[in-house]
């Protein structure tokens, strides 16, 4: 069944003065009347209702680690002193540091000639791509976030959330035979005094002692008791024959045709 026969199906059904969502077993927002909030968590949209239905216990929060993800390195040292480097490192930023300075040099008094155009371009370039790469520095760390996953002994439930001046009341029922749940909600009270319920990763600090253990516990990759080489089904004519690989005379001779070809050209 495609999603637009379902969305369609949903609102005849539900024409009503009522906001009316269809989330899957996390939370993530599957048909919504309003387009951007489809593929979305639903604490993002409405955190009034996503913390009430934490609160009563028919979503419960997991905590899930990602042990390959990439954070900014902090920009504060521990102490206000510069760290040591060695003379060699030294040397070599310090003739990086000339070399960029060079190239800002020829680029700001145009020494190209006639390329003066295509030289305040390159210096933009150079400026946008140096600042870039200072941003994008990465490194290796671990990230803990939040997971929300139902939990299918409620099937029904209901409530009402004081948002201050109004009260909103909203139904949460599940649907049979699937991991869906359907929630309705009164759209005419405003809970934006209530937070949104985000998934955002955090990266989880370690002292020495606990991230020396955590390495330690890692799990070594064993190989399997037995190999597997062949399958009784496979046909090995079918699989391979890289060795049978050939180089293409048309190929090779390319480049000198081009080698040829190219100071015609420049003339």
């Amino acid at each position: 069944m495609k999603l637009e026969f379902l969305q369609r199906k949903f609102w005849a059904a539900t024409q009503q003065d009522l906001d009316c969502f269809v989330v899957d077993n996390n939370g993530f927002i599957l048909i919504s009347e309003r387009s951007q909030e489809m593929g979305r968590f639903l604490g993002e949209v409405d955190g009034a209702v996503m913390t009430q239905l934490l609160s009563m216990g028919v979503f419960s929060q997991v905590t899930m680690y990602d042990y390959q993800a990439m954070c900014k390195p902090s920009s504060h040292h521990h102490s206000a002193a510069q760290p040591l480097v060695s003379p060699i490192s030294a040397f070599l930023m310090a003739t990086r540091w000339l070399l960029q300075e060079l190239v800002l040099f020829l680029l700001e008094w145009s020494v190209w000639g006639s390329w003066y155009d295509r030289g305040a371009e390159a210096k933009s370039v150079f400026h946008h791509s140096h600042k870039q790469k200072k941003q994008d520095q990465l490194q290796p760390c671990d990230t803990e976030y939040p997971v929300f996953v139902y939990q299918p002994a409620i099937r029904e439930a209901n409530g009402i959330i004081e948002c201050g001046a109004c009260r909103k009341v909203f139904v949460v029922q599940q649907i049979p035979n699937s991991n869906l749940l359907l929630l309705v909600t009164d759209p005419t009270c405003d809970c934006s005094i209530f937070p949104p319920v985000l998934q955002e990763a955090t990266e989880v600090k370690y002292n020495a002692s606990v991230k020396c253990d955590r390495m330690r516990s890692q799990k070594v990759r064993r190989r399997p008791d037995s190999c597997h080489a062949f399958h009784p089904e496979e046909n090995a004519q079918d699989c391979g024959g890289a060795s049978d690989t050939s180089a293409s005379p048309p190929l090779l001779l390319m480049p000198l045709c081009a080698w040829g070809l190219l100071p015609q050209l420049l003339r």
